[in-house]
C-alpha cells in the first residue's frame, strides 16, 4: 500500500489547486474520525479520503471519468476495497454501481460532509473553534447555503450506523485537528 508521504506527493503532482488539497486533507482527517469511531483500519481509510478525488483537476470536464481515472492510477497502490469506494463515492457521475459496503458510504458522506463543515467554518468568527453539530444541521436545512453540497450523501451516514449530529460531531472534530492546514484556524 502507498505510504502517505508518496500519497501526499502524487495528490500534489495531480491537483495544485489550494482547494482540492484542502478538501483532501479535510476528507482524509474524516475518514480517519470514521476509522477510528467504528474500529476499522484508519490508514487505510485515511488514504483513501486524501486520494479519492486524485483525478478530479483532469476530469471536472469529464465528469463520467470521475473516479474511473484514480482508479486507474492507484490500481497498484490501494487494496481493492479502497478503488472500489473511489469509484463508487462518483457513481452518479461514472456510472458505475452505487455505494455496497460500509466503506462506500463512509467515503461518500465523509469526502461530502467536509463542503458544509468547511462552509460553516468560514462564516463564523471563531471559524471551526466552537463548532457544534446543531448549528451544521440548521444549515443543512437551508438550501441556499453550500448549495452544492449534497445532503442526501451527508445522510448516508446512517448506513454506517452513525446517527447525523454523532457524524457531524465526528466530522468537525477531524477538521478541527487540522484547522491550521486547511484555513480554519480562529484569526
Amino acid at each position: 500500500m502507498i505510504s502517505r508521504n508518496e500519497a501526499l506527493t502524487l495528490l500534489m503532482r495531480h491537483n495544485d489547486e489550494t482547494n482540492l488539497i484542502h478538501h483532501a486533507l479535510e476528507s482524509e482527517a474524516v475518514m480517519r474520525g470514521l476509522a477510528r469511531r467504528l474500529g476499522r483500519d484508519e490508514e487505510l481509510w485515511g488514504l483513501t479520503g486524501l486520494l479519492h478525488d486524485l483525478d478530479y483537476a483532469a476530469t471536472r470536464d469529464n465528469h463520467a471519468r470521475h473516479g474511473l481515472d484514480s482508479v486507474d492510477m492507484l490500481a497498484d497502490k490501494l487494496p481493492q476495497e479502497a478503488l472500489d469506494a473511489i469509484r463508487r463515492h462518483a457513481s452518479e457521475m461514472n456510472g458505475s454501481e452505487g455505494p455496497q459496503t460500509e466503506f462506500d458510504h463512509a467515503l461518500r458522506c465523509g469526502e461530502t460532509v467536509t463542503g458544509m463543515v468547511h462552509a460553516g467554518a468560514l462564516v463564523r468568527p471563531t471559524r471551526i473553534d466552537g463548532m457544534q453539530p446543531k448549528s451544521l444541521k440548521k444549515k443543512m436545512k437551508d438550501k441556499a447555503f453550500a448549495a452544492s453540497v449534497n445532503r442526501d450523501c451527508i445522510r448516508e451516514c446512517e448506513r454506517i450506523g452513525l446517527e447525523l449530529g454523532e457524524f457531524l460531531q465526528v466530522a468537525i472534530d477531524a477538521v478541527a485537528d487540522i484547522a491550521p492546514q486547511v484555513g480554519l484556524a480562529p484569526e
